[in-house]
């Protein structure tokens, strides 16, 4: 057999189910109320269940019961096993200390930007700044609010995700900038931009 295969989902999965036994639905309300879907991706319902068919598979949960309420369809609750306990904490070492390679869609759009007019690339960044300074003040707002209730530790996703948007808006304000002083500029042939060989 082999190893489970990790992932952000399956390790919000086993976080939750070593709090208590719980059904799927529970799991995804959970991470939503926490605030925890700003880096876990819960929005689409069947790769919750999916996920946590997996684990099943794969031991690291089991079925606590079974029940049918009503006119309601069956639910089932879940408990992590021991083996997704010792699972969940070799993934959150491994994750914490060893840096992953990932695709968000920024960079890659910023390595296509030659496919845009210096116009078009200026508006979008621009727009990207207004968002970029809403996410900031709306990461600033969780960060107080979590602060009234809880300890620190409860919200450091939320500090390190705030660095980062602030380090990207950082960028991409000094980008803008580049573009409108012309900085940076776009090789032309035939009015498409050209690609270096």
């Amino acid at each position: 057999m082999s190893a489970p295969r990790r992932s952000v989902l399956a390790l919000a999965m086993l976080s939750m189910l070593s709090e208590e036994p719980m059904h799927a639905y529970r799991m995804q309300q959970l991470i939503k109320e926490r605030h925890k879907d700003d880096v876990v991706n819960v929005s689409q319902r069947n790769s919750v269940y999916q996920t946590i068919q997996r684990l099943v598979r794969d031991g690291l949960v089991e079925i606590a019961s079974t029940e049918r309420a009503e006119n309601r369809p069956e639910r089932t609750t879940y408990r992590i096993t021991d083996a997704g306990r010792t699972t969940m904490s070799e993934w959150l070492r491994t994750m914490l200390s060893t840096p992953a390679p990932e695709y968000p869609e920024f960079p890659a759009a910023l390595s296509y930007l030659p496919n845009l007019s210096p116009s078009d690339a200026t508006a979008a960044l621009t727009a990207r700044i207004g968002r970029l300074e809403q996410r900031l003040t709306v990461l600033d707002g969780e960060i107080a609010h979590v602060a009234r209730f809880l300890p620190r530790l409860f919200a450091v996703e939320s500090e390190y995700q705030r660095q980062v948007v602030a380090a990207e808006l950082t960028y991409v304000r000094s980008l803008v900038e580049d573009l409108r002083a012309e900085r940076i500029t776009w090789p032309f042939v035939d009015g498409a931009p050209a690609w270096p060989d």
